[in-house]
């Protein structure tokens, strides 16, 4: 099928969702959490093929693969999602001019939202939960990786939705090619809004390429502070949190910056990643301190290309610095936007810190794991928002709406 008629028949049955009831929304979106649950086996045996081409030692390798955990995780998830207000029909505005027209700004879906991913076939899963609940249709662009995991999720959701009557073609999956990216990037009057989730080339080249309207996301360079006044306990705990939880993903940790003064409490604040074979970029005072602290095979001197790079694997760089506006310095050069956090016990070093990094999540005393939609009460996420023009941050529901004006008059003419 060309891709135009996909496009043609996703925009004509987005307009169907609007006469289904949020009750309704839930109940399919139930039923699709109770088919991931009872039918894990072919999505398992689906997502196997792909691991089958990927090395194991890929960064990508856990981003890519489903466990039974995982997907009880992703039903979970999207029966939260069910739980959840409805987005649309909120009056966020409304008033009454000296005419007499009656104005009433009211939250609608956006319409169609394209979403551009990579080697994560979970996104899948809460891309249709969102935008379905939001009363928006979705066109789904995964990579090559995910691709078998990617038809079949898509495939138990068509089931779904067919027993329940509605359109199947609200959501629609395009194979996975380059050529296909390029063409939704370009398909104005169709794809309302398009979101990139993924590394930075992905996202440079949809902001490059794209003639829709896109929000970027995704792209996470994170910078951790331990300032002067950090707690050593605290530090330990967050740093390795947020470096080794999962290291494929957008809000894991990249760069420890480090105050001089603790350069000593070093080798104990990293002490933990040596079990997870983290290697250290290190610069000239922090390999000093780690030399002899830290295994010789995992400590490396830092390059200027250490500082500024997204790793998605057991790497991290370190960064020296004699003062907090050093270290603000160096993330206002290095940051992407995403998360950044100062681990101190200083609460007015903590609140400079929070208000002058321009991220969309700053964080104090907490690691930057916790950024995403569904620890954030969220119920799950579409993306996370790293620009300024309209959302910042985890975007859910409320995010992938927008407005529109309703007037009423009564023969009320313009002089």
């Amino acid at each position: 099928m060309q891709l135009k008629s996909i496009f043609e028949q996703t925009k004509r049955a987005s307009k169907s969702l609007a006469l289904i009831s949020d009750a309704q929304r839930n109940e399919i979106l139930l039923a699709v959490a109770d088919a991931i649950s009872s039918q894990k086996q072919r999505i398992l045996e689906a997502n196997a093929a792909d691991l089958a081409r990927m090395e194991p030692t890929n960064p990508l390798y856990d981003r890519l693969q489903l466990t039974d955990d995982r997907l009880e995780g992703i039903a979970a998830d999207m029966r939260n999602v069910a739980t959840l207000a409805s987005p649309l029909g909120h009056v966020t505005k409304q008033k009454t001019l000296p005419n007499g027209l009656r104005l009433c700004r009211v939250s609608v879906p956006f319409g169609v939202i394209g979403m551009i991913y990579e080697a994560r076939p979970n996104v899948t899963f809460d891309v249709f939960s969102l935008c379905f609940k939001s009363g928006n249709a979705c066109v789904l662009k995964g990579g090559k990786d995910a691709d078998s995991s990617n038809r079949e999720e898509v495939a138990l959701i068509h089931e779904v939705l067919e027993q329940h009557g509605v359109s199947r073609d609200v959501v629609a999956l395009l194979p996975a090619t380059h050529e296909a990216t390029g063409e939704m990037l370009n398909a104005v009057g169709y794809i309302d809004l398009c979101i990139p989730r993924g590394g930075r080339r992905l996202i440079d080249f949809v902001r490059d390429t794209a003639r829709v309207p896109v929000i970027e996301t995704g792209a996470g360079v994170v910078n951790t502070y331990f300032d002067k006044e950090g707690d050593l306990e605290m530090g330990k705990a967050i740093v390795n949190n947020a470096k080794t939880r999962r290291v494929s993903v957008c809000n894991a940790l990249d760069c420890l910056i480090i105050h001089e003064n603790r350069l000593n409490d070093l080798a104990q604040l990293v002490g933990k990643m040596a079990d997870k074979q983290v290697i250290l970029y290190a610069d000239e005072p922090a390999y000093s301190a780690l030399e002899g602290h830290y295994p010789d095979h995992l400590l490396e001197h830092a390059t200027a290309e250490s500082f500024g790079t997204e790793f998605m694997d057991y790497k991290m760089a370190i960064k020296t610095v004699c003062s907090l506006e050093e270290a603000l310095d160096h993330i206002d050069r290095n940051g992407s936007g995403h998360s950044e956090a100062i681990i101190t016990q200083d609460e007015q070093t903590a609140r400079k810190f929070q208000t002058h990094v321009d991220a969309a999540c700053v964080y104090w005393n907490a690691p930057t794991s916790f950024t995403d939609g569904a620890q954030f009460g969220l119920g799950a996420e579409i993306g996370i928002s790293t620009q300024k023009l309209g959302p910042r941050g985890p975007m859910a529901l409320e995010e992938i709406t927008t407005y529109k004006w309703l007037i009423e008059g009564e023969g009320q003419t313009r002089p």
